[in-house]
Parts: C-alpha cells; structure tokens; sequence
C-alpha cells in the first residue's frame, strides 16, 4: 500500500545495486543525490523554513536585551539568552537562499518570506551589530569588538557597528583602532553626535598612538637599513654570519621539557641586538666578547675596529704586571676573579670557534645547539628582528610572537636532526677552534674563511697558557693551526 505503479520495483531495483549507498549512510552530498531523496530528507532538516526562523530568533533577541533593560535586579542572564538568539537569527540567516528580484514577484503566494542577497547582508549585519550592543552590558570588549567588525563585513554603513566597534577598542585602550573606527564612522554621517563626543574624548590618547606608531615605524625601518648595510659590508669582504638559538625549549612550561639546558649561548643573549656599524667610509667597528672558560667569565666589548690588533686591545684590558714594584700589590692584576695573576695579555692564548664545518650545504641539517649560517640578507633581518623582540623591545605581544617563532624553527632544527640522527643526543663533536695570534688585526679574522660570526658578535675564547684548562680545552676541541698576520 502505499506505492504508486512501478515504484516499489524501481526502489527494489536499486537496492540490490551495488553502488547504491542507503542515503542514512550517504557521506556526501554527491551520494545522497544517487538515492534519489535529496527532497526528501531536506524536507526534514528544519522544523521550520530558515527564513522565518531567523526572524523569530532576532524578536527573541530584542526581547530579551528589552527585559534585561527593564529588569531592576540586573539580571545578566536576559543579555546573555539575547545574544544566544542574535546568533541563532544569523546562523539561520546563512541558511536562506537569497534570490533576485525578479524571482520574488514569481515566488508562490505562501507565508515564507524572501529576500534578495543585500537584504540578507543587512539582516546578518543587525544581529551581528545587536549581539554587540549586548555584550557591551556585559562588558565583553573583544567580542564587542568581533562582533562589531562581523557586521561590518556585511553593511560597512553601519553607524552603529562603526560606534560600537571605537568604543570596544577604547575599552580595551587600543588607542590607534579606535581613531581608525571613528574617522570610519564620521564618513558615513559626520552629524553623529555619540561618534563625535567620542572622537573629542579619544583625540589626544588617539594622536599619541599615531606619534608612537610612527616611532616604531622609523626606528624598524632603520634597523632595516642598518642590517642591510651590515650584510652588504659582509658579502663585499667575505664575512660570514650565522644565528645562535634564541630559545632552548620547545614547550610552554619550559620546567616540564626533558630536553631543555641551558644554552651554550647564554653569555651571548644579554648583548643580543648589538650591530656593527661604519665609524668612517673604511672602516667597521664590531661588538665582541671575550670568554673565558677556565673561570666561567667574560667580557663584551661595545666598539672593536676592524683595523685593531687584538694584542693592543688585550693589554688594556690584560695588562702587563711590572715586576719591579715596591709592594706585594704591585703585582698582581686588577681582575678580582684572577686569583693567580694569570691573566696577562703575554700569557694567554685566544681561540677562535669554526662553526659549520660539518653542515651540508644540500641538507643543511644543523644540530640545534650549533650555530646555523645566514644564507641571505632576509634570513639575517629575520633573525636580528627576532633577537630583539625576544629581549621585549618591542613590547609583549611581539615578544610572545617571537617566542613562538623560534620555538617553530627549533623543533623543526629537532626534527630535521633526529630524523637522520635518530636522538637529540647524537651529538656532533664540539667545534674545531683556530688559534689566533695577538698581532692579527680583527678584520683578518673576519675575512678567514674558517670564520662565522655568530649573533653578529665576534666572539673569542681566551684561556692562560699554562692552566689545566688549555689542556683539557685541546683535548675535546681539536685546533686547526694557527691564524698569523
């Protein structure tokens, strides 16, 4: 009963069809029309058409906010049941098939209403801009301000959106959008009095904001200029330069990350964002640090000149003991760690690192705690932005950007190793070292081919002659000769 003529075999038919799929099991739209009942399951999505839904969503919203507003106890929860329903009505909203004009004068004579594509666009705006306008009695500023810009995508000529959307962002001292939105707002009816009143209250914070922007803005742009003379310098006189690892975990608590250690870098991260920078036509200054491993010291030069023998700079910090004075103190140095007068520049031998010796040039896999070379004047910017921001020079936001950055490139540096190396722990033997004579000048240690700068700090190991430690030190680091003028 039931079946019309020739249906019942028809439906049998296609049942016993291997590639008919049951539309209960259909996965896609695709699938469910092979059944034949696209119609008719449609007919049972919704209760009720989507069109009349949306409106009686939207009348429940202001409804609600109308109650929360009259409501003497100050009852929330009517402001948050009128946001659950401004967004029902929008959910609804995008469920509706707009159609033109044309197609509405032809459409059946029913109860379900139809609207074209704009008429939609400014439904969803409404909803989104009163699902604002309630949130701000709850003080829920980000989503005011969310909300507001949703609307906005949908009706930019919304002066109420514009106005909820400034004082979202005056709530939440984003001084800079909040001008942005009012100076909006004001070019789609500069009478508004409410936008007015605010642009006069937010004038002076907002010009503050646009003078500090404009700070930041030419401060980064001479970084940029200074990097990209930096790296110009470099590529004319065959100086390399590398990056060191910013950050030694990739984790968020970094207590619970088995694999963090303290960076070997870490006398480097107090003095990060330091340049060279040009002191005349021909000559180049460096920042540099001398380490001094034997008593877990060092010093950062701010200004070391290409032109400088190291020897010259070493006896003004190391300087000779006069072995004829009239007292005991005479002879000893100024240095309060130097317990055994040891540090004194004829007495001390200087190293320098040979860092990616052992990189491959087609893999360029790099254990994480080795130094990675520049490879381009955008690689070096990136890196030295990031330097920066880390040190909070920039302000938190940026700061946690960075960090995330850096935790990005570290755990795929991670992947990369223990893919081919199987464990973090397959570590490459410590670099080889150069040993450097006292008369060499700076600039021919730069342009060695053995030599990488890394972090944009020179850095040199320093150890006295005779202590256990030079010992060890050749032990576990094998030197490659000796760097003579």
């Amino acid at each position: 009963k039931g079946w019309k003529e020739g249906e019942r075999e028809a439906y049998l038919n296609a049942m016993m069809d291997d590639d008919y799929i049951h539309p209960l099991f259909a996965t896609d739209n695709e699938e469910l029309e092979k059944s034949g009942l696209v119609e008719a399951f449609s007919s049972l999505a919704y209760d009720k058409p989507p069109a009349i839904a949306m409106n009686e969503s939207k009348k429940k919203g202001n409804d609600a906010f109308a109650n929360g507003k009259q409501n003497v106890a100050k009852n929330v929860q009517y402001y948050r049941d009128a946001i659950n329903h401004y967004y029902e009505a929008f959910f609804w909203a995008e469920k509706v098939q707009p159609m033109t004009e044309e197609e509405i004068r032809n459409a059946p004579d029913d109860d379900i209403p139809s609207y074209t594509e704009k008429q939609l666009d400014d439904f969803k705006s409404t909803v989104c801009a009163n699902a604002a306008m309630s949130h701000m009695q709850l003080k829920n500023w980000g989503y005011v301000r969310d909300d507001s810009k949703k609307a906005l995508t949908f009706n930019d000529q919304s002066i109420k959106a514009w106005y909820r959307l400034a004082k979202a962002h005056q709530m939440l001292q984003h001084w800079e959008d909040a001008g942005d939105a009012i100076e909006s707002g004001l070019k789609c009816d500069m009478t508004n009095k409410e936008l007015i009143k605010l642009q006069k209250l937010l004038e002076k914070k907002v010009q503050r904001a646009r003078l500090e922007r404009q700070k930041r803005e030419r401060a980064k742009a001479e970084r940029v200029h200074a990097v990209k003379q930096v790296w110009k310098h470099c590529k004319n006189n065959h100086i390399s330069l590398g990056r060191v690892p910013l950050v030694t975990s990739v984790t968020d608590d970094e207590e619970i990350d088995d694999d963090k250690d303290e960076s070997r870098w870490h006398h480097h991260h107090p003095h990060t964002g330091k340049l060279p920078k040009p002191i005349s036509n021909h000559e180049w200054a460096w920042p540099c640090m001398f380490l001094y491993p034997s008593h877990h010291q060092s010093d950062f030069i701010t200004t070391f000149c290409e032109s400088d023998m190291l020897a010259i700079r070493m006896a003004e910090i190391f300087p000779e003991i006069e072995e004829h004075g009239s007292s005991s103190l005479d002879n000893t140095t100024n240095i309060p760690w130097d317990y055994n007068n040891e540090f004194q520049c004829s007495k001390l031998a200087i190293y320098f690192e040979v860092h990616c010796s052992n990189a491959s040039s087609q893999e360029n896999i790099i254990h994480p705690e080795f130094v990675e070379r520049l490879s381009s004047q955008g690689d070096a910017m990136k890196f030295y932005e990031s330097a920066r921001a880390l040190k909070g020079d920039d302000g938190p936001d940026m700061q946690h950007l960075a960090t995330c950055i850096e935790k990005k490139h570290l755990h795929k540096q991670r992947k990369l190793w223990i893919s081919k190396h199987g464990s973090l722990w397959a570590k490459p033997d410590k670099c080889p070292v150069v040993r450097v004579h006292p008369a060499c000048t700076l600039k021919q240690v730069l342009t060695d081919t053995r030599m990488v700068v890394p972090n944009f700090l020179v850095t040199f190991i320093l150890i006295p002659e005779h202590h256990p430690v030079h010992e060890q030190f050749l032990k576990e680091q094998t030197c490659l000769g000796l760097l003579e003028p």
